[in-house]
């Protein structure tokens, strides 16, 4: 009996490493081009979708993130500082688009960098 249960114990434990190596393997970089925008707006028209209000507190606070195809991925804390960066530095006020790369887990990325697209 003792050793049943210890086996069952081994399998599982042998199995949950196996999800897990998985899970660790699945977190692959991918890159989005899209329009930065906030939580707030992200359901508005990107093309009039002005920076000037992505960069408000009101909207800036609710989270920043990239829209593509109509679908807000939002972004981890230290993305949305880039974010903020890749928007002010931007010359142009509406229409801009970026490509940005990370890792999205369970809906949020994780980015490791911002450029605004040509």
């Amino acid at each position: 009996m003792l050793k049943k249960f210890i086996f069952s114990l081994t399998a599982i434990m042998a199995l949950s490493l196996v999800v897990m190596a998985q899970d660790k393997a699945a977190a692959k970089d991918v890159t989005l081009t899209g329009a930065i925008a906030d939580k707030h707006c992200a359901g508005a028209d990107m093309a009039t979708h002005g920076k000037g209000c992505v960069l408000a507190d009101k909207c800036k606070n609710s989270g920043l993130g990239v829209v593509v195809d109509g679908k807000f991925t939002a972004f981890d804390k230290a993305g949305s500082a880039k974010a903020q960066a890749a928007l002010e530095k931007s010359k142009k006020d509406k229409g801009a688009t970026f490509k940005v790369t990370g890792t999205v887990t369970d809906g949020t990325m994780a980015v490791k960098s911002i450029e605004e697209a040509p």
